[in-house]
């Protein structure tokens, strides 16, 4: 009796040479069978992620949330950090731009005075030898006057006594200085 409900269970999804008919899964006399497998490995695989697997990857992203949080923070932190020194570098800056000006304010102030004190000194100088060299010019000028007012007074004699005149000497100087003056 096994045998012939065996064999006629089969032999609708399965035909004499034992090859099966259309699709084996599609057979609904193995539907019951194959509907309690599948129960079956559902319920291993729920237990499999639920117990082992969703925990782990659960911890995972706890622990990747986590460091997120912590690294956001941390990034909050560093960013006041940075924001705090750039602005004690920008202070500093403005302070050491200050005080370069003021050391250049004095130190031009400081070059003005020496300018000016050389300056002072050069033209004081310069003054001295202005009215030294007019002395050597205007004694130069008299020197010269003299030696042409010399030299006028002999070209004079030579000449009058060329032409045959005589001359005497306070008339020739008499027309010398008359010449000379315009």
């Amino acid at each position: 009796m096994a045998t012939e409900s065996t064999a006629a269970a089969v032999s609708s999804c399965v035909n004499d040479a034992g090859s099966a008919i259309g699709m084996p899964q599609l057979c609904v006399e193995w539907m019951p069978n194959q509907i309690f497998w599948l129960v079956v490995a559902l319920a291993v695989i729920y237990f499999v992620l639920s117990r082992i697997a969703l925990p782990r990857i659960g911890s995972v992203l706890a622990e990747r949330k986590g460091t997120i949080t912590n690294d956001l923070t941390a990034a909050e932190e560093l960013k006041a950090k940075a924001v705090e020194a750039e602005k004690a570098y920008q202070d500093a800056l403005a302070r050491a731009r200050s005080e370069a000006a003021r050391i250049v304010a004095e130190a031009r102030a400081e070059i003005q005075k020496d300018l000016d004190a050389a300056t002072a000194k050069a033209d004081a100088e310069i003054a001295a030898k202005a009215a030294e060299s007019e002395g050597r010019i205007n004694e130069i000028r008299a020197g010269a006057l003299e030696a042409v007012t010399e030299v006028a007074k002999d070209t004079a004699k030579e000449l009058v006594a060329a032409l045959g005149g005589k001359a005497d000497a306070r008339s020739v100087t008499a027309a010398v200085t008359a010449r000379l003056k315009g």
